[in-house]
């Protein structure tokens, strides 16, 4: 089922497949609080994703695997996402007296109006939005709609590691969920804020906007932290593998902070201070009040400040665990630091509550 939000559905593992690592995050909630049961992350082999399309199913099954093996779960069910990019979606209206399968029916009838792919390639979802503001006897209705190889690449791949499917989501819904948790997080939260949430992986660089906790924009630009990491490679005459340890760890030579690494963040600011002004050029938006660090490449020391600096804006990095209790099993201070890379796979977690 490609599942959209508002769709209930029992404990699920958030498995976030992006093109450098695999990661899972299992929760559990007592009361209004959040607890973290579960977490590991692996990382992929080089061209296993590109682009966040998965190109190797076998091998993405096979880290996942071993995921799950280091993670010690016993949750077999999986909320998985697709990107935006893959997905097409489109508010409509629809009689307010309809019945959920009686959408499902009409949906059926009318979906290639909406959609310019055949009909049986794709996966399609709905969710009633509300009341519609121009005729109170209809409501608003999201429709949404992906290519069916895309669900089904990913159904193999949690097959192939002894999973289920239960939740085929999109990352940008996924993101505005564990936005839920940053919020708190702001100064000035309760306002009508606008907040950039730049979601910086191995290879691509998602913009998305939200505006009272709701998505009103979202951009993918091709950049990452692999540029760095093929940097170190280029530079010190290493493997691609050594260079990422490197990149981590450090141990590099004295010339590494001012020959490679600032240029590299002053690159990441640009693209930064880039996505946003393709935002505000795009809407009717001119500023924002905060700027949302998150993916692996926002934890580089002095990038916070840097594109603090360059925007004008408050910038913090992502921590959609800074309020939540840490199971004995949980390594906290690996956490700590994978943390600003698993807002995605957090935003699935948090399937389980819905």
């Amino acid at each position: 089922m490609f599942g959209l939000p508002g769709k209930k559905s029992s404990a699920v593992l958030g498995v976030d497949i992006s093109s450098s690592s695999v990661k899972l995050l299992e929760l559990s909630k007592h009361g209004e609080r959040y607890r973290v049961e579960s977490y590991a992350v692996e990382p992929l082999p080089a061209d296993a994703v590109v682009e966040k399309n998965i190109t190797n199913v076998e091998t993405v099954g096979d880290v996942l695997k071993r995921v799950v093996a280091k993670s010690r779960t016993s949750v077999k069910n999986v909320a998985v996402a697709v990107s935006g990019s893959a997905v097409i979606t489109k508010v409509i209206q629809m009689d307010s007296g309809m019945n959920e399968f009686e959408m499902e029916d009409q949906i059926a009838l009318e979906a290639d109006q909406y959609i310019p792919y055949p009909l049986d390639e794709v996966a399609i979802d709905f969710e009633v939005q509300g009341p519609s503001e121009n005729s109170p006897e209809q409501v608003d209705v999201l429709l949404a709609a992906c290519r069916k190889e895309n669900v089904d690449v990913r159904e193999d791949v949690m097959e192939i590691a002894g999973l289920n499917t239960k939740v085929v989501d999109v990352e940008a819904y996924a993101l505005e969920r564990a936005y839920e948790l940053i919020e708190p997080q702001l100064d000035s939260q309760g306002e009508e804020l606008v907040v950039a949430v730049v979601d910086i992986g191995a290879t691509m660089t998602t913009l998305s906007v939200l505006a009272e906790g709701q998505t009103v924009y979202t951009r993918e630009q091709i950049f990452g932290g692999k540029q760095l990491t093929e940097e170190i490679q280029r530079r010190y005459g290493l493997s691609m593998e050594e260079a990422g340890l490197a990149k981590k760890q450090g141990g590099l030579p004295d010339d590494y902070e001012e020959e490679v690494l600032t240029p590299f963040r002053e690159a990441v600011v640009q693209q930064v201070a880039r996505a946003l002004q393709f935002f505000f050029g795009a809407s009717q938006y001119n500023v924002v009040d905060y700027v949302v660090l998150a993916g692996g490449t926002s934890s580089i020391q002095g990038l916070t400040e840097m594109v603090e600096e360059k925007t004008g804006t408050p910038t913090l990095v992502a921590n959609p665990f800074a309020n939540m209790a840490v199971a004995s099993r949980v390594n906290a201070s690996a956490l700590g630091n994978d943390a600003p890379s698993l807002m995605i796979a957090c935003g699935l977690a948090m399937r389980s509550f819905d």
